[in-house]
């Protein structure tokens, strides 16, 4: 027997200026299924998925919830109405505690006069129980990990009893404990009827965890099948209009000498202690561990973001300090932050100016004005170089898709001639198509001879790009391994050792 259709939105339009971002896309959800979202960023999936959550305004189109017309104005309506949605990018009070932001705008009252902290902390308590996640509920949201705070996102959207709940990435922060435990918050919310749309780029998750399928591409619909009906290798043909024989590009990058040396740093406020290693020009460096391990924190503190406590750093056979950001980029680091969005884009600036703001003392005049005409140039040598689509250099950044945005932020960093480069997590919540052109360009930089630490929670992708692998446990070095000959258990093994 057919399960109930829940939603339906039909021949949905939406244009913004220069892009048309949706073209006439249809999409229906059945009770208690979980229905996927794919495609490479700049789809359309996540706009779409604004359009019926209140944010974006359709230009045309049909969205029918539970058998009635619907049109939210805001997300505050859709939440009510029984539709909620978790984030890719977190958006949270990091100032104010796990509770707060619960029930923030809707706080428990006594009398409609006062907040009843009382009966906010006992129904935070049962979410938690509920759905089985171990959170403090009067802790800060910014003494978290980010992992844990997506736990917070996802009872959020639990406790509003809604009948769709939308899923934006929301494994691309968490360890594999993590995603088996979102995976059974799922089953159970599918076993109450829920109505689950899920989107990401993680095939194997999608497999396993959907009913059916749902691909755009361009802004279009190309296809919606059942799960049990798809491959992979299906998948990335519909997704990206062409086969994808290698997920990782081929490596012609050739390590030489050692031009990083890092001995026994550790953080003054951190869990990191002790970490040593050396990174030699023209590799690749993964690094490798569970979340908590120190893996942030490691390259936080080589690009003077974080206080160092001890140990000491070598470029090229000299102690440099590293003290700030500032010293670091002229030192020759850069970092690509982990936190796109909270630390990586300026959302409500263009492009241009994401892309030229860490190297602005190159375009100063006589040290008094900015030369427009240089910072245009580059940006477009950044735009065309890193293959952004964007309607323009003009366009606010906010606007583009996750994976666009990540190259935008690479080529700000290019500009700046780096050395040596901290990505973390470089490839957080980007397509199958994006990815592999951000892993060539990975390759590219290396094989060019600069030197490469990458932060990765995909084992795969590690050993698929590294050279060699630095295993972080508990703040510490548990060991290194060759990417070549190694294998997952192996780095999990490691990254266990001091937990």
């Amino acid at each position: 027997m057919d399960k109930p259709i829940l939603l339906e939105m039909k021949n949905i339009s939406k244009a913004f200026p220069g892009v048309q971002a949706l073209d006439n896309v249809s999409l229906t959800v059945k009770a208690g299924t979980v229905h996927a979202l794919m495609g490479e960023n700049g789809a359309g999936k996540s706009t779409l998925m604004k359009c019926l959550f209140g944010i974006y305004s359709k230009d045309s189109g049909t969205i029918i919830f539970d058998g009635k017309e619907v049109n939210f104005k805001n997300s505050k309506e859709a939440l009510e109405s029984g539709v909620a949605m978790v984030h890719q990018e977190l958006n949270q009070a990091l100032t104010r505690t796990v509770m707060d932001n619960i029930w923030l705008g809707r706080y428990p009252t006594i009398g409609k006069i006062m907040v009843s902290e009382k009966e906010m902390l006992k129904r935070t308590k049962e979410i938690f129980e509920n759905i089985g996640v171990n959170v403090e509920p009067k802790r800060k949201m910014a003494s978290m990990a980010v992992s844990q705070r997506q736990m917070v996102e996802i009872a959020k959207a639990v406790s509003y009893e809604s009948k769709i709940i939308v899923f934006d990435e929301p494994t691309s922060s968490l360890t594999e404990v993590e995603v088996e435990h979102l995976f059974r918050i799922i089953n159970m919310l599918r076993e109450k009827g829920c109505g689950i749309i899920y989107i990401s780029h993680k095939m194997e998750e999608i497999l396993r965890i959907s009913d059916e399928v749902t691909i755009m591409r361009d802004g279009a619909h190309v296809a919606t099948k059942k799960a049990s009906d798809l491959t992979m290798d299906e998948i990335i043909k519909l997704m990206v209009g062409r086969e994808l024989t290698n997920r990782y590009p081929p490596k012609d990058n050739k390590p030489t000498e050692v031009i990083l040396e890092v001995e026994g740093i550790s953080g003054k406020y951190t869990k990191l202690k002790d970490a040593s290693f050396n990174l030699r020009k023209g590799e690749i460096l993964g690094v490798a561990g569970l979340d908590g391990s120190g893996r942030t924190e490691l390259l936080e503190t080589l690009f003077g973001a974080m206080t160092r406590e001890g140990g000491t750093i070598k470029l090229h056979g000299k102690e440099i300090v590293n003290k700030t950001p500032t010293e670091a980029i002229a030192n020759g680091f850069a970092l690509l932050t982990e936190e796109r969005r909270a630390t990586g884009i300026f959302a409500i600036r263009d492009i241009q100016e994401n892309t030229v703001i860490s190297n602005l003392n190159s375009y100063l005049k006589y040290g008094l004005y900015l030369q427009s005409k240089k910072m245009e140039e580059d940006t477009d040598w950044s735009i065309n170089a890193l293959n952004v689509k964007t309607p323009g250099k003009k366009t606010e950044i906010r606007s583009l898709s996750g994976g666009n945005q990540q190259k935008v932020i690479i080529g700000r960093w290019l500009l700046t001639k780096p050395e040596v480069l901290l990505l973390d997590e470089p490839t957080r919540g980007i397509d199958v198509g994006a990815k592999y052109e951000i892993y060539q360009l990975i390759i590219k930089l290396a094989d060019e001879g600069k030197g490469v630490i990458m932060v990765s929670s995909e084992m795969p992708e590690l050993l698929g790009v590294c050279d060699r692998i630095v295993v972080m446990s508990g703040g510490r070095v548990a060991g290194e391994v060759d990417a070549k000959n190694t294998s997952q258990e192996q780095i999990l093994s490691l990254a266990a050792k001091y937990v």
